[in-house]
C-alpha cells in the first residue's frame, strides 16, 4: 500500500472508531439507557458527531485525500484503494456542505426526540410530539437546502440513502406498480377465507419466542460470536464492526409472527455486516452499498426464505417441539399458509409481502408533502388515516398504531422510508440470480441447509460493501437496474397458488 494511501487510511480509521463509540451510545440509547439519561446522551452524542464532522472536513482530509487520488489514478475500478479514494471523495463532497454547528445541532435534537417519540408513542399522544416533529422537520429542509438539489428538495435527502436516486424515479417505480398491487389484493380479497391465521394468534411464551427466533437467525448463518440480540420499541440493527452487529428485537405475547420475522429480517442486515470484507474494515467501504441494498438482504432472509414451504418444511418439527400446544398437530399446509395471509395491518412491520410496499408509498407521499410545505406536522394524523384507508382500507384506531408507529422521524429519517420499498424489488431480482447460478438452493433451503445462499450473497453483494453503488452492484449481479417486474411477477405466482386467482 502506498504511502499516502495509507496515511488516508490512518486518519478515516480514527473517524470511524469515533463513529463506533457513536453507534454503541445510539444503541445504548434504544436498549439500556434510563428515561433521564436522554438529555445528557444527547450532549454526549453531539459531540462525538461534530468531532467526527469537523475530521472528515478538515483540511487534513483534503490533502490526504488529493494525495491517494494522485497515487490510485491506474488502479482498476473495483479495486480496494480506487474505491475507497472515490467514495470519500463523493462522501467528503456531501458532507462539506453541511455545517459542523448545524450537524451537531441536528444530532442533538434527534436523541432527545427519541424519548420524546417513545413516550408519546407509549401514550397514544401525538399532540406531544408535534413540536418535536415540526423542529425536526425545519432541521430537514435546512440540511436539503444545504446539500442543495435541482428539482425537489426530497432528491438531496433521499440521495443519502440511495445514491443517485431521485424522486422522480421512485415515484415512476412506485407508480409503475401501485395499479398491480391494488388488483392482486382486490383479486385476493374476494377468496380471502382460504387462508386461516388464527392459529398465529395464541398465548406464546416470549422467551420461548427469543430462543427459537435466535436458533433460527443461527441456522441461517448469523454468528453469534460476533454478534447478539436485545429488546428495542422498535427493532433495528447497530454494531460497531464486522465483529460487533448487535440485533434488537420486539415481542407479542399473543402473536407469533412479531417476533420471528422481526429477527429474520435484522439478521438479513447482520449478515450483511458480519460479511463486508476485512480489509474494508475502519474505512467508509464498510457496511452496505446502499439502504436498498441493505434492505434487499433483510427482506430476502425474511420473505423468500423465512415464509417459503421450503423452509417450513424443514423448520415444523423444530417450531412443533417448542410449541407443542400451539402447533403440534398443524399441517405444513396449515403453517405455511398462516404465516403468509394477506390482510391489510395497520402496522407497517408486521405487513405481509403483498401490502408491504403500500406501506411505503403512502409515507413516501407524506414525507415529499411535509418538505413542500403542502402538509403540517399538525395534519399528519389525519392525513396518515386518509392514506391508509385510501391504500389499504382501513383506518388506524389510535396513532399508536397509525402516524406514531415508525421511529424513522424522531431520528431525522425523512427519505428513508422509499429503501424499503425498492429493497423488495431488488431482493427478489437478487435471490432469482442466485438460483439461477446455483440451482439447488430451494431444495437446500428445504434441507436447512442455507450456507449455498449465503456464500453467493457473501460473494456477489456482501464482501464489496460500499464499493459500488445500488445501481451498479444491480447491474453486476443481475445484468439489469432495479425492476418492479420479477418483485409482482413472484407476488402475483406465490399468491395465485394461495388463493387461487
Amino acid at each position: 500500500m502506498s504511502q499516502h494511501l495509507q496515511a488516508l487510511q490512518t486518519h478515516l480509521a480514527e473517524i470511524s472508531h469515533l463513529r463506533a463509540a457513536t453507534a454503541l451510545l445510539e444503541w445504548d440509547m434504544q436498549v439500556n439507557m434510563p428515561p433521564k439519561g436522554a438529555a445528557a446522551r444527547g450532549e454526549q452524542m453531539a459531540t462525538l458527531v461534530r468531532m467526527m464532522h469537523e475530521m472528515f472536513t478538515s483540511d487534513q482530509t483534503a490533502r490526504l485525500l488529493d494525495s491517494a487520488e494522485t497515487e490510485t489514478q491506474t488502479q482498476p475500478y473495483e479495486s480496494d484503494a480506487a474505491s475507497l479514494v472515490r467514495v470519500v471523495r463523493h462522501d467528503y463532497a456531501e458532507a462539506t456542505r453541511l455545517p459542523a454547528a448545524f450537524v451537531a445541532e441536528s444530532s442533538q435534537v434527534f436523541t432527545a426526540a427519541h424519548e420524546v417519540w417513545a413516550n408519546a408513542r407509549a401514550k397514544d399522544d401525538f399532540a406531544s410530539f408535534e413540536p418535536t416533529l415540526t423542529h425536526i422537520i425545519d432541521l430537514t429542509r435546512r440540511r436539503a437546502d444545504y446539500l442543495s438539489y435541482s428539482e425537489h428538495p426530497y432528491d438531496a435527502l433521499l440521495n443519502e440513502f440511495e445514491r443517485d436516486m431521485t424522486t422522480a424515479q421512485v415515484k415512476a417505480i412506485f407508480d409503475g406498480h401501485r395499479p398491480e398491487l391494488v388488483a392482486l389484493l382486490e383479486a385476493i380479497s374476494a377468496n380471502t377465507d382460504r387462508v386461516d391465521a388464527s392459529i398465529l394468534h395464541q398465548p406464546f411464551d416470549v422467551n420461548a419466542q427469543r430462543d427459537f427466533a435466535a436458533w433460527v437467525v443461527t441456522q441461517f448463518g448469523f454468528d453469534f460470536e460476533r454478534g447478539r440480540h436485545d429488546v428495542a420499541v422498535h427493532p433495528f440493527a447497530s454494531g460497531t464492526s464486522r465483529n460487533d452487529v448487535r440485533l434488537t428485537n420486539r415481542y407479542a405475547p399473543d402473536f407469533f409472527n412479531t417476533s420471528l420475522f422481526g429477527m429474520m429480517h435484522e439478521a438479513g442486515h447482520g449478515m450483511y455486516e458480519q460479511g463486508s470484507a476485512p480489509a474494508l474494515e475502519y474505512t467508509p467501504l464498510a457496511g452496505g452499498s446502499s439502504l436498498g441494498v441493505h434492505e434487499s438482504q433483510s427482506r430476502m432472509w425474511e420473505n423468500l426464505v423465512g415464509r417459503s414451504q421450503g423452509f417450513w418444511q424443514w423448520a415444523l418439527p423444530e417450531l412443533q417441539k417448542r410449541f407443542p400446544a400451539q402447533f403440534g398437530k398443524a399441517s405444513l399446509e396449515t403453517v405455511y399458509t398462516a404465516f403468509n395471509k394477506v390482510q391489510p395491518s395497520f402496522i407497517r412491520v408486521e405487513a405481509d409481502e403483498a401490502t408491504y410496499n403500500l406501506h411505503i408509498m403512502m409515507r413516501f407521499e407524506l414525507e415529499t408533502a411535509l418538505l413542500n410545505g403542502e402538509l403540517q406536522a399538525a395534519q399528519l394524523p389525519q392525513a396518515w388515516n386518509d392514506r391508509c384507508e385510501a391504500y389499504l382500507g382501513i383506518v388506524p384506531p389510535d396513532n399508536r398504531q397509525g402516524v406514531l408507529q415508525d421511529v424513522h422521524w424522531s431520528a431525522g429519517l425523512i427519505g428513508y422510508f422509499p429503501t424499503y420499498a425498492l429493497g423488495n424489488l431488488l431482493a427478489v431480482q437478487y435471490y432469482e440470480a442466485a438460483v439461477a447460478a446455483v440451482p439447488s438452493i430451494p431444495a437446500d433451503i428445504a434441507q436447512g441447509n442455507f450456507n449455498p445462499l449465503l456464500t453467493w450473497l457473501n460473494h456477489n453483494i456482501h464482501q464489496h460493501g460500499r464499493k459500488f453503488t445500488m445501481n451498479e452492484l444491480t447491474q453486476q449481479v443481475t445484468g439489469t437496474s432495479i425492476d418492479a417486474a420479477p418483485y409482482m411477477r413472484y407476488l402475483q405466482t406465490k399468491f395465485g397458488a394461495l388463493y387461487g386467482v
